[in-house]
């Protein structure tokens, strides 16, 4: 009789993404439809960088004193090097390389040491 073979890999649900290396995973906005004075934007106007909000940090980010980095910093980011990962519906989940993160939003300043 033969024993049961466990699931395989690719039945398996994945419930969690962990970025490897110099990367973060980010939550990309919601593409802005209109800018603050009303003017409508057409569905192929396209910008460069993209803002969103880091969901993971690498353990390599994590650990580096130099990267400004934090779970749920929102960010500004160039999406030419960012990775879809096709784990979501609408897919809104990128692993981004640290390179690729050009500034960080705060509501003040961050004191650097000296």
């Amino acid at each position: 009789m033969a024993k049961k073979q466990p699931l395989s890999r690719r039945s398996q649900k994945f419930e969690y993404v962990e970025p490897i290396g110099l990367r973060v995973l980010v939550r990309k906005d919601e593409p802005k439809r209109e800018t603050k004075g009303g003017i409508a934007l057409p569905d192929a106007a396209e910008i460069p960088t993209i803002t969103g909000r880091i969901v993971t940090i690498s353990a390599a980010v994590e650990h580096d004193d130099e990267l400004p980095l934090r779970q749920y910093d929102k960010v500004l980011f160039h999406p030419k090097n960012a990775i879809p990962v096709d784990f979501e519906a609408d897919n809104q989940l990128f692993v981004v390389p640290v390179e690729d993160i050009v500034a960080v939003f705060r509501p003040e300043p961050v004191e650097r040491g000296q």
